[in-house]
């Protein structure tokens, strides 16, 4: 087996090098908690997307996303914002609040309500917009470690991932993850893991770790392998699947046997958990199970539940009802046949919903209006 070198991401060395993409809504404090679990406490686990204008403002829901567990270290927090003035601000609050040990700056995200006003994944095409951000994150960083995540640009016309990795080389960027999508495929079609490997080619300076498409510990390992990459970061193929991680760990450290399948009576304990860390979190056990509730249908991915019974868990409010709608399955049934791969949103082939001429000029930055700066978090 290749053994692979432990990533270093500032002063925190993550190993193995595997790293949960931020998802809004979905990689909470619970949500972190159990993959933490099942992956023995090794790995980095991102929140989900914190806006910087409703950080700095301190909205009442984003002040909640940015509460970690005692237990999680480093402490990993992701920020998503257009104002150069406005992220230098969110980072120096992390910074003096001692709020984070580690900041990644989104510029990936494919969702309309964000690259419409020049976010996200739309944001790299403005090189200087994207430096001057840049800038501003390192400069108030201190010895917090600064990280991006980015996509290969808006579409194929209009590629930015090779100019944006060296501007962030530039300015200070610790290390930089690469979804191998445009913003246009959104979750579509196969992620080209060749532009990871480019992407490392052309920064070897920095840490660059690939995402997309790794819906197994044997995926991992064959991204690192073809690509070169110094770390994964894996997004959906642990939706429903938190133990994912306990299976990448063992491939990266090579302990053998088999990858986990756990029969259903495992899934729907894991379930129940899941609710009821939502609950505790959310300091009430009702909008927890509620929470849950998009989480169900992953979960329950090719086991044989009939349609009536999964309308009844998209619908439940307590925990004993969870439970007792779980008790009323076949739950000796084994992991299903092909429940390892693809799960989530795969459309692709979308227009990107853009600002007014965005794509004239990379280098006019005009179109981006104070009102780009969301003045809430999580997604």
């Amino acid at each position: 087996m290749t053994a692979f070198s432990p990533l270093a991401i500032g002063p925190h060395i993550v190993q193995p090098p595997v790293v949960l993409a931020p998802m809004a809504g979905i990689t909470n404090a619970p949500f972190r908690t159990l993959c933490r679990e099942f992956s023995g406490g090794k790995g980095l686990f991102v929140s989900e997307m914190i806006t910087t204008r409703a950080l700095v403002e301190r909205n009442e829901k984003t002040m909640q996303l940015i509460r970690f567990d005692a237990t999680e270290q480093p402490r990993s927090i992701q920020l998503y914002g257009v104002d150069p003035v406005t992220v230098g601000k969110a980072v120096r609050m992390i910074v003096d609040e001692d709020l984070a040990d580690h900041i990644d700056l989104n510029f990936g995200c494919p969702v309309p309500k964000v690259t419409r006003k020049g976010g996200g994944s739309a944001l790299p095409y403005k090189r200087p917009l994207l430096r001057a951000i840049l800038h501003e994150a390192v400069a108030n960083a201190g010895d917090l470690p600064v990280t991006m995540k980015m996509r290969k640009g808006i579409d194929d016309d209009h590629i930015t991932f090779l100019d944006a990795g060296r501007i962030a080389v530039e300015e200070g960027v610790t290390a930089i993850a690469l979804h191998g999508r445009t913003a246009a495929q959104h979750y579509g079609g196969t992620a080209d893991w060749d532009a990871i490997a480019r992407l490392k080619e052309h920064l070897p300076e920095i840490p660059v770790l690939g995402n997309g498409d790794i819906w197994s510990a044997d995926d991992a390992l064959r991204m690192m392998r073809e690509t070169g990459c110094d770390g994964v970061v894996v997004g959906r193929g642990c939706l429903g699947r938190p133990w994912l991680f306990a299976d990448l760990v063992a491939g990266f450290e090579g302990t053998g046997g088999g990858y986990a399948q756990p029969g259903l009576r495992e899934v729907a304990d894991a379930m129940v958990r899941h609710a009821r860390l939502l609950g505790e979190w959310l300091g009430d056990e009702a909008r927890g199970v509620i929470d849950f509730r998009k989480h169900v249908a992953w979960y329950l991915k090719g086991f044989s539940v009939g349609s009536e019974m999964r309308k009844k868990l998209a619908i439940t409010s307590s925990l004993d009802e969870l439970s007792a709608q779980l008790s009323e399955l076949d739950l000796d049934q084994p992991w299903p046949v092909g429940a390892d791969g693809p799960r989530g949103r795969t459309s692709g082939n979308n227009r990107v919903v853009l600002p007014d001429g965005w794509l004239k000029d990379p280098y006019d930055c005009s179109g981006v209006s104070e009102d780009a700066e969301l003045d809430t978090s999580g997604g």
